[in-house]
């Protein structure tokens, strides 16, 4: 699973003009699924979106996580994260997840974020969207959780 987590003051997502999903503080999630994404994927991003220290403390350093500011969630599916850009310029999605199994992990890590009592709110699956948001820093990081196998220290 690859997701961008962008720390916001503010984010939204509408679809065919109506808003299905707003927040104030707190982090617009873009997720996309990667195939062969599995239960070890899906725990390690529920498990950094709530936890990575992204937000500033009184000294300004970034020493707070989501949990510690109370902040929100906006979840919004983005297949387009697993484009190639390799070769040509026409990016290639073969990385990505088939639909079905890239909607019941989305639903599933929505699912777990809530679970752990956060607030989420989520765009629409499949939808074209337009999303709004307002980027407090900038703050951006991009979390993939296909790189576990690659460095043990990415495990904890």
């Amino acid at each position: 699973m690859k997701a961008v987590l962008q720390r916001v003051t503010r984010a939204s997502v509408e679809v065919e003009g109506q808003v299905v999903g707003r927040i104030g503080l707190g982090l617009l999630v873009l997720l996309g699924v990667a195939k062969g994404d599995d239960e070890r994927d899906l725990s390690y991003l529920v498990e950094k979106v709530q936890t990575l220290r992204m937000f500033s403390d009184d000294q300004g350093k970034m020493n707070r996580s989501l949990r510690d500011v109370g902040g929100a969630l906006l979840v919004v599916s983005q297949f387009t994260l697993l484009g190639d850009t390799a070769k040509g310029r026409r990016p290639g999605f073969d990385l990505a997840a088939p639909p079905e199994a890239a909607r019941a992990l989305y639903e599933e890590a929505v699912r777990r974020l809530r679970h752990e009592g956060l607030k989420v709110e989520t765009g629409l699956f499949g939808a074209h969207m337009q999303v709004e948001l307002l980027n407090d820093g900038p703050v951006t990081f991009v979390v993939d959780s296909r790189r576990l196998g690659e460095n043990p220290d990415l495990k904890s």
